[in-house]
């Protein structure tokens, strides 16, 4: 069984007796920290059926990113990082590598300055076409590719994702079924805590880990049978939402109050975005802090621009196709709804 820290504090007093007796036996950890959305996950699955190992996973929800500052390590430690911005992360990454860490730092959200660093690994690719497990799949040239279409469909990367399908000479229904997946897999990472979500993403990582052939999952898993039961339930959910706005050129959705629609915020924005590609879509979802989160997806036929509107506003952002607001106050709505409207894409 891999330890699992979803939170994880550094000041603990178990922390410090666990460091002071791996120093005195010189035991090197294998710590692996990501997302806990369908990118994360299959990055970190292509990676270890790779190279099996690990000693301890650092996942949350979807939007859970600032995760490096919860780890320690020591000098020697090999330290995986998947699907999570460079630029919240600054502080934790450097103090991990001043610590005598070795980091890999798999990522294609915006970074800012990537740090030079002897201990540092970095790919990262901010083009609006990649996703952190297409790093990865470039990485291992290919050898577990259909976690990589399955997590570029998850993050709504459709035209990487078939690419990469026709590429492998895939089947029009095992691309269908690599589809569903993904979209499965990344539904389950949107919540506002972990109760919302129906699998903790640790535990769904651990389902799918022995299965090198997303197909026998799909055919044999229970974890994935209960998955996809509670998403066609959530999503019938939102055939009865009116959206904010509703033009040609952009489209708001403000969802009600819970956990169903915490849930589906996510896939439902993708979905929004697919049937009109013209056109931004933005979905607001309450959380329990009296604020929003926000999803913003830029037209699927100009990709660009979802993410400077996002930091524009504290605690925002994401990549250049699809953004997000961690927490947006209820008082800032009007006028983010207002910027939405007003924003050029591409």
């Amino acid at each position: 069984m891999i330890p699992v820290a979803a939170r994880t504090s550094s000041q603990s007093t178990p922390g410090r007796l666990r460091a002071t007796l791996r120093r005195s036996v010189k035991q090197l950890a294998k710590i692996d920290i990501f997302n806990g959305d369908a990118d994360g996950i299959c990055a970190l699955h292509q990676l270890r059926l790779a190279a099996p190992g690990s000693d301890r996973l650092v996942t949350g929800v979807k939007r859970d990113i600032g995760l490096l500052e919860r780890v320690d390590a020591l000098p020697g430690d090999e330290v995986t990082v998947l699907d999570l911005s460079l630029e919240p992360n600054r502080r934790g990454l450097m103090r991990l590598l001043d610590a005598g860490a070795h980091v890999r730092y798999f990522d294609h959200h915006y970074a800012g300055e990537v740090p030079v660093h002897p201990n540092l690994q970095a790919h990262i690719d901010t083009a609006a076409d990649v996703c952190t497990s297409i790093l990865v799949d470039r990485h291992l040239d290919g050898r577990f590719r259909p976690w990589a279409v399955a997590a570029a469909f998850g993050d709504n990367l459709v035209q990487s994702a078939e690419a990469l399908a026709h590429a492998g000479g895939y089947a029009r229904a095992r691309t269908r079924m690599l589809a569903a997946l993904g979209e499965c897999l990344n539904y389950n990472g949107y919540g506002d805590s972990l109760a919302d979500l129906h699998f903790h993403p640790a535990e769904l990582y651990a389902a799918l880990r022995p299965f090198a052939d997303p197909g026998e999952f799909v055919a044999v898993s229970p974890v994935y049978a209960e998955l996809t039961t509670g998403f066609r339930a959530d999503m019938r959910k939102t055939k009865t939402l009116a959206p904010a706005i509703d033009d040609p050129a952009c489209r708001a959705y403000v969802l009600p109050d819970a956990p169903w629609a915490r849930r589906v915020s996510g896939v439902f924005a993708n979905r929004l975005a697919a049937e009109l590609p013209g056109a931004a879509h933005s979905v607001l979802t309450p959380d329990a802090h009296g604020s929003y989160t926000v999803s913003v997806r830029a037209p699927v036929a100009k990709p660009c621009g979802a993410d400077t509107l996002c930091r524009a506003f504290e605690n925002g952002g994401g990549r250049k196709a699809a953004a997000g607001i961690n927490r947006l106050p209820a008082a800032a709505v009007d006028e983010f709804l207002r910027r939405f409207a007003e924003h050029c894409f591409g």
